[in-house]
């Protein structure tokens, strides 16, 4: 990477039971499970019908009422965490020029919710082939494009910078900050608000992943249905939710004085061109973009002092992503703790990358490595330091974060210590 670095000075999240940045972190190190009976739809009649809500009330949560009643749920979701980390970030409007700052946000499927509603609404349930447009809101091309939800987050900042939203599936989160923080680095922007949001639990969104059995049917259990790296796992669940990071030039965050909670060393992402859905057991594609995002942050794989893993909680990507760690670190990868923190939160689709991005910021600053709940059965295949059940303190200079998304995305992000941005 270039001579300009990218700090995180700024967090900001809405997450499954947990509403800003120190509730989420409670719920992490306490290893708390936030799945339970969906309650957003009736999936009375979907294998599977469990997932990982948000408790949210866009109002109590701060926006107006009229704006709030106009927005799809996850764009909501984005707001409110875009203003969290704004105001940890101590930024002020104006600094720096409006055309220095960019918005990065990612997202997998968009304003889904009103998206449906929509189209039930013009379709008459679903009666009419030909639907009456009249019946549309005006708001219903904004549902249409998700770069919508990043021209908000725009608009409420006053960023007139370059903005764009990235959905690249289930790494669109990671590959936000990534490519956040590439514009950083090419003097493109000077503070760009990355991050992602999801909002995708709806009936329609249900029955994709009902399609191919992807998602968990252990309905009996909500507590423990996401069980990433155990012998016993049946699929991931579903969740919803938002992060934001702030990500700032590292010279400019250190003459203002600000906090930075870690620097962006490396970013890399590869596709393995193989399968909509499937993936290769050796994880060479995934192993590869590892390997590189190392190498652009200058990091010895045995520097790395924790791996946030994708951990589905599905078989092949649990045993795929646990060959691409053995390619990628080495004999290192038996001694570094590996976690997924979707088996508290679920899996938010495009958003799970940023939350799990500013998970490991979190790691950075308080040396505390989040758990994997529900690992009871180790799968004899994942013979990795997967932290089953509770957190625990371990030294962390360097931290590794992987996405590996349907249609054969594989994403590599590693953070440092602030400190790593001056010496990388």
């Amino acid at each position: 990477m270039g001579g300009r670095k990218a700090v995180i000075t700024g967090l900001g999240v809405v997450s499954p039971g947990a509403l800003g940045v120190s509730a989420y972190w409670d719920l992490l190190t306490a290893g708390r499970t936030t799945t339970r009976p969906i309650s957003l739809f009736d999936a009375s009649g979907f294998r599977s019908r469990v997932a990982a809500e948000c408790d949210f009330d866009p109002v109590a949560a701060g926006l107006d009422p009229d704006r709030a009643a106009r927005l799809d749920r996850v764009t909501q979701f984005a707001l409110v965490a875009a203003r969290e980390a704004m105001a940890d970030s101590g930024l002020v409007p104006g600094e720096p020029a409006p055309e220095r700052v960019g918005v990065v946000v990612g997202s997998a499927v968009g304003c889904t919710m009103r998206l449906e509603e929509n189209y039930l609404r013009v379709s008459d349930h679903g009666r009419l082939w030909q639907v009456d447009q009249r019946q549309a809101v005006p708001e219903l091309y904004d549902y249409l494009v998700p770069s919508s939800i990043a021209a908000e987050v725009a608009l409420e900042h006053g960023a007139q910078g370059q903005v764009e939203c990235v959905s690249t599936g289930c790494t669109s989160g990671l590959d936000a900050v990534g490519t956040a923080a590439q514009l950083i680095e090419d003097g493109i922007a000077d503070v760009v608000i990355a991050g992602a949001s999801e909002a995708p639990l709806s009936p329609i969104t249900s029955a994709c992943f009902d399609a191919i059995k992807a998602t968990t049917a252990r309905n009996d259990d909500p507590e423990h249905a996401c069980r990433p790296f155990d012998h016993t796992r049946d699929g991931f669940v579903l969740g919803e939710g938002a992060a934001v990071l702030i990500l700032e030039e590292a010279g400019a965050a250190r003459r203002r004085g600000a906090h930075a909670y870690g620097s962006v060393l490396g970013f890399a992402h590869r596709s393995n061109a193989y399968h909509m859905t499937g993936l290769r057991p050796d994880g060479r594609e995934l192993g590869e973009a590892i390997r590189v995002a190392l190498d652009l942050a200058h990091v010895d794989p045995a520097d790395v002092g924790y791996v946030n893993a994708h951990g589905s909680g599905t078989r092949q990507n649990d045993r795929h992503e646990t060959a691409a760690f053995k390619r990628s670190l080495g004999t290192h990868a038996y001694k570094v703790p590996v976690s997924s923190i979707k088996s508290m939160i679920g899996h938010s689709l495009g958003a799970i990358g940023a939350l799990e991005a500013a998970a490991c910021a979190l790691v950075l600053q308080h040396q505390v490595v989040p758990p994997t709940a529900n690992l009871t059965e180790p799968d004899p295949e994942c013979d990795l330091d997967y932290v089953p059940r509770v957190a625990r303190e371990h030294p962390t200079d360097v931290v590794l974060s992987v996405g590996s998304g349907f249609g054969g995305f594989q994403t590599a992000l590693v953070l440092g210590r602030p400190e790593a941005a001056e010496a990388a």
